[in-house]
Order: structure tokens, then sequence, then C-alpha cells
């Protein structure tokens, strides 16, 4: 089907929640939604919602395969493996690990999404996400101790150039020496900066967010928390109103009404969902590497094996599409918020919302059908359906 349209009960665009009506899909591009139907052929989806493909900006990678890798091909097969659970688009995101071998991770990277060619039906690479290595020894959580350093903006131009552009977004503990220099570079680059794995003062927060931070790491975990004198790191993502604030809503990391708290505070339209999710996602339960470091699958989420943090988590394995549901099920925002969340707003957080996490003419049709209870039905890219087996 080059050219048709999509008939459904809801449609999750832009502006706006319509429907029922017909949305044309023209040579893998989005047209105009109308409430006329078109003379062309129909993609039923009665019944469903018509929303836009999932974008996860903090994600290790899925289906037995990681950005530490350093494989090309085990990230284009992580990509299969996302969009078949309703994520088109995502940032692969990285560990800390010695600056040498973050530079060959992020050229990988760069090299599966130039391994791809049209008929390519998996999440497309909207970016690359650096969680590391400049963070703090207090809230190392699953990163590799050994290889915390100081930011450097040397060192980041040189990963992106290996990366061919492709870096959107850094993370690093605003209390580390010369964080607020590299947040004001990366800045005038158009690169995003976050605060997380640390320890930081309210007001180191607050100068890292005058230099041009912008979003702050897994909200709640591995960072100071809110305390009624140091509001820590926790308050300023609660009081800056111009931040986003990630959370991983896996019910493991993190308490509902914690969630709750977080949305009231900041607003659904700045508290992207994220997975966090490591290499073994969509595996079976057991032992495994994550980021150096060994880890066990259990119980719906990963937990460090080994070191002083043993015991710990290192991270989930949740797909970004059940974070969704959870969000919607736990009755803390609207099926409408929940996929906004996890779509338009981890894209504008993250400065990729040009190209993803929007229903709009002449965007690619990366879109998912939804159940009214948001389970999926179906993933489609560039208006082509993604096969489940």
């Amino acid at each position: 089907m080059s050219t048709y349209a999509i008939y459904a009960d809801k449609f999750v665009l832009a502006g706006r929640l319509v429907g029922p009506g017909y949305l044309p899909v023209v040579d893998g591009k989005f047209g105009n939604f109308s409430y006329e139907k078109p003379a062309c052929e129909i993609l039923d989806k009665t019944g469903k919602w018509i929303a836009p493909g999932l974008v996860d900006i903090h994600i290790h990678g899925f289906y037995g395969h990681a950005t530490t890798d350093i494989d090309a091909d085990g990230i284009n097969e992580s990509s299969l493996g996302l969009a078949k659970f309703g994520t088109t688009a995502w940032c692969p995101t990285t560990f800390t690990n010695p600056t040498e071998t973050i530079g060959r991770e992020v050229a990988a990277i760069a090299e599966a999404n130039c391994k791809r060619d049209a008929n390519f039906l998996g999440a497309r690479i909207a970016g690359i996400f650096l969680e590391g290595p400049f963070f703090t020894m207090k809230h190392v959580g699953a990163q590799n101790p050994d290889y915390l350093i100081d930011p450097q903006y040397e060192i980041f131009a040189d990963w992106q150039e290996k990366a061919q552009g492709l870096i959107v977004r850094s993370g690093l503990a605003p209390e580390r020496e010369g964080s607020v220099e590299y947040i004001s570079r990366l800045s005038a680059e158009g690169v995003t900066c976050a605060i997380g794995h640390s320890d930081a003062t309210y007001e180191q927060c607050l100068k890292a967010v005058d230099a041009g931070c912008t979003t702050f790491l897994h909200t709640y975990n591995g960072m100071r928390g809110l305390h009624h004198r140091e509001p820590g790191v926790v308050g300023a993502a609660m009081t800056t109103p111009d931040t986003f604030a990630e959370v991983i809503g896996d019910g493991k990391h993190v308490n509902p009404v914690s969630i709750k708290v977080l949305i009231e505070t900041k607003g659904w339209q700045h508290t992207p969902l994220i997975t966090d999710c490591l290499g073994c996602g969509g595996l079976p339960e057991g032992h495994y590497m994550s980021g150096g470091l060994p880890v066990e699958m259990r119980d719906g989420a990963c937990y460090l094996t080994e070191g002083h943090n043993a015991g710990s988590l290192a991270g989930s394995v949740a797909r970004l599409i059940d974070v969704v549901k959870n969000l919607y099920d736990w009755n803390l925002v609207t099926a409408e918020q929940a996929i906004r969340m996890a779509s338009e707003v981890p894209a504008r957080a993250t400065g990729i919302d040009h190209n993803v996490g929007f229903i709009m003419p002449g965007r690619n049709a990366d879109f998912i059908a939804l159940n009214p209870n948001m389970t999926l039905d179906a993933t489609y890219i560039s208006g082509s359906l993604v096969p489940v087996e």
C-alpha cells in the first residue's frame, strides 16, 4: 500500500486528540487528518487509537545486544526488536567506560545507522545519549567507578566526530570540575545536557541549568534526594519549570506515588517516560553482563551481583509500551497524556522533535495502533507494518 488511509476511533495528533476519522499515508509519509472518507485503500483500525511511535531516549540495548558490545549489527538487531513493541525511535545509550572505548561504541552506533536502507523496519536511531563518564562516586549506581572523570569538551568533540554528529545528549554530575563550561559549550552546539548520578546541591544544579542544562536523568534514582533543608537534585528537578525530568515507570525503580508527585510538580508535559532498559531486555531471567558489570535479571528488573553496590538495581528490562500502560493503569495520567509522555515529550526534551515523536503532515509515518486499554495492536515504520515474528 503506497497510498492508504487509516480509519480509527482516536488519533493522537500534534495538537489534539481527534476521531473517529481518517489519516492518509502517502509513500511512507503522513497526510492531513480528515473526517471525510478519502478515495483510497482503507486500513481499518476500528476501535483502536492511532498514536506516534514511541521514543525511548534512555536505553542501553535490547534483545541481547547493547551499546557496550561495539557491534553495529547488534544495534540494528536491538532496533528490530524494539519496533515489535511499539518503539519507533531510540537514543542508544552508553555507559561509563574508558574514553577510547566510548569512542568505539559511538562509532559502532553511527555505523549501524549507515548500514540501514529504506526497507529497514526497526526503530530509528534518533541520536546517541552519553550516560557517563562524568558522574560522582557517591551515586555511581550501575556505572563503572573505575572510569569516572571530570567533563572535558575536547573528549566530547572526539566522540562526536567518531559518532558522525549523532550525539544529542550528555549526562553529568554538575559538582564535578569543569561542568559549567562543558554544559555551555555543548548547549551552544545544540547538544542537550542532563543532570544525573549526582550528589550536587540545589545551588549547583541551578548553576548547571543557568548554563544550559535541560534535563534530569531517571529522577529519584542515582541522585541526592529532596531534604527540607537542602532540596538537592530532586528539588531542582521539581522546581525548575522549563527543564525535563525523566522517570522510569517500570514499577521497580520508583513508587507510583512518587511518580505522581513528580508529575504534579513538573506537569506531564515536562516528564518524559523512559525505560533505562539494559541489553538483556527481552531475554529470559538469568545472569548477564551490563556496562562491564555482572547483573542478575529477576522479578522484572536487573540487580548488581558484585562490588560495593551488590544487590542494588542496575537497570530496567521494561519496554516503553509497558511503561505507558503502567501510568495509565495506575491512574496517574490519562491515556492521551501517557502516550505523549512516551513520544512527543521525550523528543522535545532531547531536541529531536523535528524528526520524531509527532504525527504531522510530511513526517515519516511511524505510528502505533493501540487497544483502548493501552496494549499494543501493531507498529508501523514509514507506513509499513512491522512483523512480530
